[in-house]
């Protein structure tokens, strides 16, 4: 099994910078364990369905993001750490939201049902 911890949510203002992270553990985690992983962001706001943000391939070399938020966020991973980074700049009210992290054995993708593993969440409110 694999836990996920969201961590750096906090309340902003439009125009600002975040970054949330993504740590990682389990039983059997050594450093490395976690570039068996791809790793993907959504989020979730009030009265909406959750949403795919982008993605991050096992070692880093790939990345995918929703038109929503491409050229604005840019997804980093420090797989010795077992560490995966959401850096959010240009920050917009549509950006508040619950942001998740989620992991699986497997290929890029945006479907938030491909995922086997997530984490609790972590806010990001963005005041206009």
């Amino acid at each position: 099994q694999v836990q996920l911890v969201e961590s750096g949510g906090r309340l902003v203002q439009v125009g600002d910078s975040l970054t949330l992270s993504c740590a990682a553990s389990g039983r059997a985690f050594t450093p490395y364990s976690l570039s068996t992983y791809t790793i993907g962001w959504f989020r979730q706001a009030p009265g909406k369905e959750r949403e795919f943000v982008g993605t991050i391939s096992q070692l880093g070399d790939s990345t995918d993001y929703s038109d929503s938020v491409k050229g604005r966020f840019t997804i980093s991973r420090n797989n010795a750490k077992n560490t995966v980074y959401l850096q959010m700049n240009s920050l917009i009210s549509e950006d508040t939201a619950i942001y998740y992290c989620a992991a699986r054995p497997g290929p890029k993708s945006g479907l938030s049902s491909r995922y086997d593993y997530w984490g609790q969440g972590t806010q990001v409110t963005v005041s206009s």
